[in-house]
């Protein structure tokens, strides 16, 4: 199988965080032999993170996305992937109680 792991961050483009991200997926990926042919990263813009999920699905079978700082308040690569993908989202209340309590914890 061969992969592709997708760094998105302003943050790592411009050197701010070091994307030590990719190197751990593509180690683990090796360990259970899926072969990682590309490293892609790309900045906080929905534009170009949809012209890299495009170019990222049509030369790999497998696409992990990872992020430079995690999920921020402005953070768009949810609302971005679901675009990509053609998904609608919603909040489900019942499983955001859950994740609140667990949180809480």
């Amino acid at each position: 199988m061969k992969a592709e792991v997708l760094a998105i961050g302003t943050e790592l483009i411009i050197g701010h965080t070091l994307n030590t991200n990719a190197s751990y997926i593509s180690e683990i990926l090796s360990s259970v032999g899926i072969s990682v042919h590309y490293h892609s990263c790309v900045g906080d813009n929905e534009k170009r993170i949809i012209e890299c999920l495009e170019i990222a699905s049509k030369r790999s079978e497998l696409v992990i996305i990872t992020g430079g700082l995690g999920p921020t308040d402005d953070d768009i690569t949810h609302d971005t992937l679901a675009k990509f993908l053609n998904y609608s989202i919603s909040e489900d209340p019942v499983e955001r109680e859950i994740l609140e309590k667990k949180i809480q914890r």
